[in-house]
């Protein structure tokens, strides 16, 4: 958008004006009322020291402001009657920079100083004495630029919000559309992968149980499905991730289940085998899994206990989770997308997954992840 725009470097504004406002100040004062001799060199090299000291305002705006009120009290007692325009610079610079309180009390303390000094120095009445401190810093200058740097600064508020808040809205934006990639991918591609795969593996275990040649073109169907389901499982993974929240994983199923407590399902965890750390993708479906389940428990199984039970396996990771649900071996269960669902993710993993109803009554999800499957 700024293409063929010229743009000054800040720091070459910034020494522009500090030496515009140098030669300003250093033609005022010899043109005007000034001492001899060594006071006339000392309040020369205050009047430039105040005004070269503007190059450092943005790096130091309370620094140029010390500097610039220091040097106006100097050449003021010097014997210059000058307005002191590097200090003005300095506060315009200082409250755009968000300084005001302490703008304000430096130069209520300055304005006092100018007055004492006048009156010290110079010698005469009172009346004088007001007159030479009011055209040394003119109180409405002071006031303008207080309002001015105050402007500038709010204005530069408002910008760098407006800013952040288009920012948030691509970012929201892009999260969304995101969000809608996969789940289109999901919708068009998961369930028709998954099934390609899983009647090619059947159609392999099939052959070789009954001593028959696997066709090479049948292998070679089951390792692209293979590989499909990994690499658009991670695909999904990616477009799903915000890079903000880290997706939950298998260490954060015991405060899953506690959630289910608070609903008033009685819930419980049970871990056998010994404990090792689960690949990433086994215990994203792991969590899945048992999330889907107690959901399904919770909302439709008509239960009031569920167990929840991980068996760590020297090749697999089983999960199983029962409920006390009115389900019984006579009723089919109807299945939905949370169980198409898990049996994609299982299958993904090369894993395996009943889903029934129990001869006891209530209903069983019982996976089994190989954890080569994650590689």
């Amino acid at each position: 958008m700024n293409k063929g725009r010229f743009t000054v470097p800040a720091k070459v504004t910034d020494w522009s004006i500090a030496l515009g406002v140098a030669a300003l100040l250093l033609g005022t004062g010899l043109s005007g009322p000034h001492p001899s001799e060594s006071r006339e060199v000392l309040g020369l090299a205050l009047l430039a020291a105040g005004a070269l000291a503007l190059a450092a305002r943005r790096r130091a705006p309370l620094v140029v402001l010390a500097v610039g009120g220091l040097s106006a009290v100097g050449y003021q007692a010097a014997g210059f009657e000058v307005l002191a325009v590097s200090y003005l610079v300095a506060v315009y610079s200082a409250v755009r920079a968000g300084h005001r309180a302490v703008t304000l009390a430096v130069s209520v303390g300055l304005l006092a100083a100018l007055f004492l000094t006048a009156l010290v120095f110079p010698g005469g009445d009172l009346r004088e004495v007001v007159g030479q401190a009011r055209t040394t810093l003119e109180i409405a200058w002071l006031i303008a630029a207080i309002a001015a740097g105050e402007a500038v600064r709010q204005a530069e508020r408002r910008a760098d919000e407006a800013e952040h808040t288009r920012e948030e809205t691509a970012r929201r934006r892009a999260g969304e559309e995101r969000l809608r990639i996969a789940r289109e991918l999901h919708d068009s591609l998961t369930h028709q992968i998954s099934v390609i795969k899983v009647q090619s593996e059947v159609a392999v275990h099939v052959a070789r149980r009954r001593g028959e040649q696997v066709p090479e073109a049948l292998l070679v169907i089951q390792e692209a499905g293979r590989e499909a389901s990994r690499e658009l499982r991670a695909t999904l993974e990616a477009l799903r991730d915000d890079g903000l929240t880290p997706p939950h994983g298998f260490d954060h199923i015991p405060d899953l289940v506690k959630q289910f407590q608070t609903t008033g399902l009685e819930t419980a965890l049970r871990v056998e085998g010994r404990p090792y750390a689960v690949p990433a993708a086994v215990g994203r479906t792991a969590y899945r899994i048992v999330q889907e389940s107690l959901t399904n428990v919770s909302r439709h199984a008509a239960a009031t206990t569920a167990s929840v039970l991980i068996d760590h396996r020297p090749d697999a990771l089983a999960i199983r989770v029962d409920d006390n649900g009115k389900a019984t071996p006579d009723t089919a269960p109807t299945p939905g997308l949370g169980l198409l669902g898990m049996h994609e993710r299982v299958t993904a993993l090369g894993g395996c997954l009943r889903t029934e109803p129990r001869s006891a009554g209530g209903f069983t999800v019982q996976a089994e992840l190989p954890l080569s499957g994650a590689s």
